[in-house]
């Protein structure tokens, strides 16, 4: 299997970095061949603007989705966006691999995925869920954190549960592109715990990702369940996919 880790932590002795390592070892010594995209070691530029295209279809005015479209048939895009598409598209399975900021991902990584998940090409028109341009991929979300695990626990908890806060990423982003999305690894409470807590932790992933093909995606829309103009068809109605 091909596997990209995108990686997003500025401290290179930090625990996500070593989780990072880990799955490099891990994965590589279970016959897959790995790239990493070390975006902080990269310098990977974040932002979304029209340096992006080497050519455009519109110079007077950007739509970045469209300009997405036409640079990437024209073979415009620019050098880095387009060294990463490659390597996203050589892979079977994106691991993204970073701190949870916010409930979200740090502004790098959000980068990334705004400048490399190219319309046209990981989505557009209704290539979308599993009809999306990623379809047959899978993704994987690998953070730590500083909150402990009954936090999150569920909508009872201080914090809620996750689905609600990982959505727009999980779904709106990765399952709406076409990936298959295994459930996310969260390494909890990491400033704070034992040396002893901390290996406990990477263990717990190197059999997480060992064991890789055992894990189900999460479920989320299929297109067939909807009409064209995308209402929700009733259960008599569905066809197969």
């Amino acid at each position: 299997m091909n596997i990209l880790i995108v990686h997003a932590h500025p401290e290179a002795q930090s625990f996500c970095t070593a989780m990072k390592d880990l799955a490099v070892d891990t994965l590589q010594q279970s016959g897959h061949a790995v790239q990493v995209s070390d975006l902080y070691a990269m310098n990977w530029n974040p932002v979304a603007s029209a340096a992006d295209f080497q050519q455009r279809s519109n110079p007077d005015y950007l739509v970045y989705a469209l300009e997405q479209r036409h640079a990437h048939g024209q073979q415009a895009l620019a050098d880095d966006i387009a060294s990463e598409l490659d390597k996203l598209l050589w892979a079977d399975l994106v691991i993204f691999n970073f701190p949870l900021f916010w409930c979200s991902v740090p502004a790098i990584l959000k980068g990334w995925i705004d400048r490399v998940l190219v319309s046209g090409v990981c989505y557009g028109g209704v290539r979308f869920y599993d009809r999306g341009g990623l379809a047959g991929k899978r993704a994987l979300l690998s953070f730590t954190l500083g909150g402990q695990a009954h936090m999150f626990a569920d909508e009872a908890a201080v914090h809620g549960d996750w689905e609600p806060m990982l959505r727009p990423l999980q779904r709106g982003t990765l399952a709406y592109a076409g990936f298959s999305v295994l459930p996310p690894f969260p390494a909890y409470h990491v400033p704070y715990i034992s040396q002893q807590a901390r290996e406990e932790i990477l263990e717990q992933y190197r059999d997480t990702l060992q064991h890789l093909d055992e894990q189900a995606p999460l479920n989320f829309p299929s297109l067939a369940d909807f009409d064209r103009h995308l209402h929700p068809l009733a259960k008599t109605e569905q066809v197969p996919a």
